[in-house]
């Protein structure tokens, strides 16, 4: 402090070689600055101005020192929460890959069932199909026999009719009476 004070004299110290007055006189303006200014540092250092600005100075330098702590430690915890964040993510994106690859995996087998389930539908649809076709089959046979058999029986019947005599006729129903009593007894 004191260099600063010794600085500062010469420094103001040199216009008043300039002045016409001689410098220590209290008629010369310079003095009379110099020496109030010297009075006005004396009274800042008594008082203690400079140790209270370094206190201040030294504060703030604490406060921004904790500051700059706090930022860091809430740089680390954001650190780890980040990666704590990634790691789940990750967990997260694993499991939605084991969820789609077992969805893919179930669509796969449920497809797989689907074409045994079709196929055998079909096939019970083609069996049942066959049966039928093999029942309409049957049916038209027994129909056309049974056309056959009454358009033979009408054939016969004409023909017998166009053939016969009464004499064969009273013939015939006399055999036919002799032969349904012969079953019966």
């Amino acid at each position: 402090m004191k260099r600063l004070i010794v600085a500062f004299a010469l420094l103001t110290a040199m216009p008043a070689h300039a002045a016409e007055e001689p410098f220590f006189s209290l008629a010369n303006s310079h003095t009379v600055v110099l020496i109030a200014f010297v009075i006005f540092v004396g009274v800042l250092v008594y008082l203690g101005v400079p140790k209270l600005l370094t206190d201040l100075l030294d504060k703030r330098a604490a406060t921004i020192r904790a500051e700059l702590d706090e930022a860091r430690a809430l740089r680390e915890e954001a650190k780890t929460i980040l990666a704590s964040y990634e790691r789940k993510k990750k967990d997260v994106q694993e499991q939605s890959d084991r969820v789609v690859a077992a969805a893919k995996e179930e669509a796969t087998r449920a497809a797989a069932e689907a074409r045994e389930e079709l196929k055998r539908s079909i096939a019970r649809r083609l069996a049942a199909a066959e049966d039928r076709i093999a029942s309409a089959e049957k049916s038209a046979i027994r129909e056309v026999r049974e056309q056959a058999i009454s358009v033979a029986v009408a054939a016969a019947g004409d023909l017998l009719a166009k053939q016969m005599t009464a004499e064969a006729a009273a013939g015939a129903i006399d055999a036919s009476i002799k032969q349904v009593a012969a079953k019966l007894h």
